[in-house]
């Protein structure tokens, strides 16, 4: 086991800057249920009233507050924690800490004022991007763990993507906003299936006390990776939707292959565990969902929402909430009974926004309304049990 190198001074009551995931999910938490309320009352009552031309319009603004916002506050929180764990070396902590959140909150409220607030949302997001990388990326240099670089690879990528929405948004990039925001979805959902194949069966292992032992295919692994690099490129940078189509096609029956394998029903008794296969269940229906858009009516929309509200939304909450528990000296195995209510309702969110305009489209505002309700119930419902939680310190009393 490795030795982690970890200042412990104490004593001390308040713990939000002691380790990454307590400051990056509490932001990500108010956040997603701040920017979207401000969304459901924009879209509701006057999409005007947020001015965002540079943007590539209301719903570019949406997008980019959801994947560089919301997501990259969870991803942020979950690398910081976990690089501490691979590498035994503490990361970014303490005022430092603090700075970088205060980064990533400038950008967000630079994001609320619109056009007006641009040059301050890119200056912020450029300053968070940078920190962030070189504190992942110090300590697997310390240990050598060059296997890590493909985790801190794809940070930078995701900084890129942001970089292409802002060159589109400041006139210097035709298209840039949409390469931008596309990118970021894919880039995304390339780290949550990155990091869901290293935690995702051993958390299910765990989790059933090795009653259950879940299949990984070495080729199965290869393959998805090399589709979803190719799909990627195709699908935001080429103009080849027929052979996007067929990629989405690929990575659906090759991530269905490995969900199929991870199943099993004993999970579905476990909040913390049916979660995040659910979760994954939604990312292989939007390749599918992907591929059939291109020879069918089907809105692309269907897809990518199956990715944004059910993969990454779901993922992200089973996410935070396991790591949290873990890491403030919770027991994992006995979670609050309310997760199952909360997962619930972001579940019903997804097949909401997914399923209601496929089957009723006259009602397409309604499902829309009613699935932005359903999402800041469910993370209103985060912050409530977990908020506490996040700020206080361990209940062991170790520092983290």
């Amino acid at each position: 086991m490795l030795k982690l190198n970890i200042e412990e001074p104490g004593p001390y009551r308040f713990a939000l800057s002691h380790l990454g995931f307590r400051p990056f999910f509490l932001l990500a938490g108010l956040y997603a249920v701040l920017v979207v309320g401000l969304w459901t009352w924009l879209y509701q009552f006057d999409m005007a009233a947020l001015p965002t031309a540079a943007f590539g319009g209301p719903f570019a603004w949406h997008g980019h507050t959801l994947i560089f916002g919301y997501a990259m506050a969870v991803v942020a929180g979950f690398l910081l924690t976990a690089v501490r764990n691979w590498t035994g070396v503490q990361t970014t902590h303490g005022p430092a800490l603090l700075v970088l959140a205060g980064l990533w909150l400038g950008g967000r409220v630079a994001a609320l004022f619109g056009d007006p607030g641009l040059v301050a949302m890119a200056l912020f997001d450029l300053g968070f991007t940078l920190w962030l990388l070189a504190a992942l990326a110090r300590p697997v240099w310390q240990t050598r763990q060059w296997a890590q670089l493909a985790v801190i690879g794809k940070i930078a990528l995701l900084g890129a993507s942001n970089g292409l929405f802002y060159l589109g948004a400041f006139d210097l990039l035709d298209g840039g906003q949409r390469l931008g925001l596309y990118s970021g979805v894919y880039l995304v959902l390339s780290l949550i299936l990155m990091m869901g194949r290293r935690v995702i069966p051993f958390f299910i292992e765990r989790g059933l006390d090795g009653a259950f032992t879940p299949v990984n295919r070495d080729w199965l692994d290869r393959l998805a990776l090399v589709l979803l690099l190719a799909f990627w490129l195709v699908e935001v940078f080429l103009p080849w939707a027929p052979v996007a189509a067929g990629l989405a096609a690929g990575l659906a029956v090759a991530h269905g292959m490995r969900w199929a394998g991870w199943h099993t029903p004993a999970l579905w008794h476990k909040p913390l565990l049916w979660v995040l296969m659910m979760a994954y269940g939604w990312i292989v229906i939007g390749f599918a969902l992907r591929a059939v858009a291109e020879f069918t009516p089907l809105s692309p929309m269907a897809a990518l929402h199956a990715f944004t509200y059910g993969g990454i939304g779901m993922m992200t909450l089973g996410m935070m909430t396991r790591v949290a528990l873990g890491h403030t000296g919770r027991n994992v195995f006995d979670p609050p009974r309310v997760l199952g209510l909360l997962f619930g309702l972001l579940a019903t969110g997804a097949l909401v926004r997914v399923a209601g305009p496929l089957l009723w489209p006259a009602l397409t505002a309604s499902w829309m309304s009613a699935s932005q309700l359903l999402w800041i119930a469910a993370f209103a419902g985060f912050l409530w049990v977990y908020a506490p939680m996040l700020v206080k310190p361990r209940i062991d009393g170790r520092y983290g």
